[in-house]
């Protein structure tokens, strides 16, 4: 996988070629969903027994997290590229490796799964993509809620229950947050009695994580709906469970299509995830079919204006702000779009202008004057979302667009390149190495 070698080694640094122009024609599956494996690759601290984890995404976040879970004791076994098995009965509380957890958001479940597991925990603030603060003042509200002493300092998150274990309780979340739900859901399938979260995030995988937590014999109740009961129980025993496919992955790809042009048929989805994407590329002029586990995009000629909102699910999903950021750069009109969820998500607005995009950016508000069409251009994946749009805009520009930064891109997408060459995109990865060579011969 172009990109993982040089985010945990740094031997050499990957980038994305693109040659634009090229309308996309055929059809890819959709890999498992990454917002759900990151969450419950953690989650399988809590089991005793073997886990077996189907539709795994072949990205570098869920690579870091089982490395993490190795390092601390778990026998992790690949039974194939997407599958593998689990057995966190011999980990230890201690030696989860600090220098992979600080790369990643996902970090933080650790939390709530190490205090589940151990009644205690200490992990580093969640890394990740660069786009604003990632607070989790919610989390630490919740856990804390739960019985947890929670100290954070030194760029560490320490947390204790050893004492009398968590026990569950009643939270109210401030605003709604995905990661704290999922956190909260985590750390509370084995504290004493019933814990219920309001004001819940409703994202489905939200829905997965509880899922998977049941089908390891949890009690999560009410998932998908603003109020979800967990009701503690005393162990999780190990079974087989299947990851949903990624709604955003998807979203990216049906994105890339309404951009570039042509005709895309898009597997292994679940449609009714898909709505909010749909209905705004409907908007936009783009025909959308739908079928029971499919999608098939096409599109032809100028794009519609449109107006974007981002909200919690079931609104417009933040992740998939840039992306249709990009496609508008082409759409005639004015359009605007209003990040609801993040502060500071607009970086990349600059790498896209690089390529002839006319964008304003006032605070949380981005107004996008239509262009013809982008033309080629050195850029720079500033986030994985981020990247996902310079990829799209360099799929429908004139000329070559080079896209460094690609570790963030393949934090989140499985096979990029392969799966765009297989639609007819001129996308390749190179390596400095690569450059190197070539310049030495």
């Amino acid at each position: 996988m172009c990109g993982i070698f040089s985010l945990r080694e740094g031997v050499f640094l990957d980038k994305y070629v693109i040659r634009g122009g090229r309308p996309l024609y055929g059809e890819l599956e959709i890999s498992g969903a990454k917002n759900a494996a990151v969450a419950i690759i953690p989650a399988a601290l809590m089991v005793e027994g073997v886990c077996r984890i189907e539709n795994i995404p072949e990205i570098s976040d869920a690579g870091m997290l089982l490395t993490i879970l190795s390092e601390m004791g778990a026998r992790v076994r690949a039974v194939n590229k997407s599958t593998v098995e689990i057995d966190c009965t011999s980990v230890r509380g201690e030696g989860a490796p600090y220098d992979l957890m600080r790369k990643i958001r996902a970090s933080y479940y650790l939390i709530g799964a190490m205090l589940g597991r151990f009644g205690s925990a200490k992990t580093t603030m969640p890394g990740g993509c660069n786009f604003g603060v990632r607070p989790i003042d919610q989390h630490i509200k919740g856990l804390t809620a739960l019985g947890a002493q929670i100290e954070v300092r030194g760029g560490f998150v320490y947390a204790s229950a050893a004492e009398s274990g968590l026990i569950g309780s009643k939270i109210y979340l401030d605003k709604i947050s995905v990661g704290a739900t999922m956190n909260i859901m985590i750390a509370a399938a084995k504290a004493r009695g019933r814990t219920t979260v309001e004001n819940a995030a409703r994202e489905p995988h939200i829905v997965d994580l509880a899922n998977f937590l049941n089908s390891m014999g949890a009690d999560v109740r009410g998932a998908g709906t603003d109020t979800i009961r967990i009701n503690g129980v005393d162990k999780l025993h190990g079974g087989t469970y299947t990851i949903i496919p990624d709604q955003i992955e998807a979203g990216t790809y049906m994105a890339a299509a309404a951009a570039a042009g042509g005709k895309v048929t898009i597997k292994n989805v679940i449609p009714k995830h898909l709505d909010c994407i749909s209905a705004k590329l409907r908007e936009m002029g783009v025909e959308v079919d739908e079928y029971p586990d499919a999608v098939v995009v096409r599109h032809t000629g100028r794009l519609l204006r449109a107006n974007v909102k981002t909200q919690p699910y079931p609104g417009f999903p933040t992740d998939m702000q840039p992306q249709i950021c990009a496609v508008l750069c082409l759409a005639e009109g004015t359009s605007v779009v209003t990040e609801g969820v993040w502060d500071n998500r607009y970086k990349y607005i600059s790498e896209l202008k690089k390529m002839g995009a006319e964008v304003q950016v006032d605070g949380k508000t981005a107004v996008i004057e239509g262009v013809p069409y982008l033309t080629g251009a050195p850029v720079v994946a500033c986030d994985l979302r981020a990247g996902a749009a310079v990829v799209i805009a360099g799929l429908c520009a004139r000329g070559e667009t080079v896209v460094e930064e690609v570790s963030y891109i393949e934090r989140g997408y499985q096979d990029l390149v392969g799966k765009l060459q297989s639609l007819g995109a001129d996308i390749r990865c190179i390596s400095e190495s690569d450059a190197y060579s070539s310049a030495v011969v």
